[in-house]
């Protein structure tokens, strides 16, 4: 009786709906870069990028 209760335990599925499917599938690619930065880590760079060149600015003035 326990090897069918491991049985049928290693068929079930990870996740309880579709959404909870779909949610790790969407995730899993972006943490693998496919759908490039967010604008938020965009306003990131851009912000550095920034403070950079203020900064050697300020340095050679």
């Amino acid at each position: 009786m326990r090897q069918a209760e491991q049985a049928g335990a290693a068929l079930a599925c990870a996740f309880s709906s579709s959404d909870e499917f779909e949610a790790a599938v969407i995730q899993a690619r972006r943490d693998a870069g496919a759908y490039g930065l967010s604008s938020h880590q965009k306003q990131v760079y851009w912000g550095c990028a920034i403070g950079v060149l203020l900064v050697l600015l300020v340095i050679v003035v």
